[in-house]
């Protein structure tokens, strides 16, 4: 993080734990002048630092109780095969999450849904179904032990 000094790097931090912070706030929190914090703010969405701003939601709340994780293994390992993929898995609501890794299969997915009924159709209908995709292996969460985890800034 050669470009972030100490107050940048305090902004994110700030700004990771509640992103609704106003920049008033934000600028009595790390001692600089308001007008300083907007451009700052600025200058750190503009560098790609600050991707966006969302709500965090609880997914008990909305009956989404069943978290997974599925290793997918491809048939093919061709740039076709992985782009094909990635794709269809864009257009998965029910993936949170989607890495390709290096090791005994292709990608490592993360998915909510609202039980293990929803998930059998899910992985049959939407996974199972995806291009290249020839075998999966699940591993349903048991209990999530840390989920909000800001980044080590």
């Amino acid at each position: 993080m050669p470009d972030l000094d100490r107050t940048d790097r305090r902004i994110l931090e700030l700004l990771q734990s509640d992103g609704r912070i106003t920049n008033t706030e934000l600028a009595q929190r790390t001692g600089i002048p308001p007008t300083s914090m907007s451009d700052r703010v600025k200058r750190l969405q503009k560098q790609g630092y600050i991707l966006g701003y969302s709500a965090r939601l609880d997914p008990h709340r909305l009956g989404l109780e069943l978290l997974v994780f599925v290793e997918v293994s491809l048939d093919k390992t061709t740039p076709d095969a992985f782009d094909k993929f990635s794709r269809a898995v864009r257009s998965a609501p029910e993936i949170l999450e989607c890495h390709m890794v290096a090791g005994g299969f292709d990608y490592l997915v993360k998915a909510r849904v609202t039980d293990m009924a929803h998930y059998r159709s899910f992985l049959g209908d939407v996974l199972l179904a995806m291009p290249g995709v020839s075998e999966t292996r699940t591993y349903p969460v048991m209990e999530e032990v840390k989920s909000d985890a800001p980044l080590p800034i």
